[in-house]
């Protein structure tokens, strides 16, 4: 448990880890080449915006762990379940360029998770945030999420 002895002490270390955060994330490579295939990779390079755009001051951290079931189906029936069944690369397309993304396999970074999802954001772009979390959290593909840690965050413009 971190104790803090006041509101300014939180502001403070929240707003080093949101650059800390940040900086991790628009250096590191994004995993997501490992679950497209070609014409879906194109696409998101083409569509997607960058991290770090100054209107984006809303951001979300969301840690996700599958279950033991889902890593123990075969690479075909995880991307059939994945975008075939789920959709998952072509909704999250939907919501370009207001939503940028990157995704990270937790491993890479020796994390506790199997993926970390980034997410940043305008605030008039939350509502579009919301929606796209909500529509992701109804596949099938989430059936196989055994733990998730949904951190927000905000940083002043």
């Amino acid at each position: 448990m971190i104790r803090l002895s006041n509101e300014d002490d939180l502001r403070e270390d929240l707003e080093l880890a949101v650059l800390e955060l940040q900086d991790r994330f628009s250096v590191a490579p994004s995993s997501i080449r490992r679950y497209v295939n070609s014409r879906e990779q194109v696409g998101l390079r083409e569509r997607s915006p960058s991290l770090g755009r100054r209107e984006a001051t809303s951001a979300a951290l969301i840690p996700i762990r599958k279950s033991e079931d889902w890593w123990m189906l075969p690479q075909d029936v995880r991307r059939a379940i994945f975008e075939e069944r789920s959709r998952h690369i072509a909704t999250g397309l939907e919501y370009v360029p207001a939503v940028a993304r990157r995704l990270h396999h937790g491993r890479d970074l020796a994390e506790p998770f199997d993926f970390l999802t980034w997410f940043e954001y305008a605030p008039r772009d939350a509502n579009a945030f919301e929606e796209l979390i909500g529509r992701l959290r109804e596949t099938e593909e989430w059936t196989y999420v055994v733990r998730e840690v949904d951190l927000r965050l905000e940083r002043d413009g």
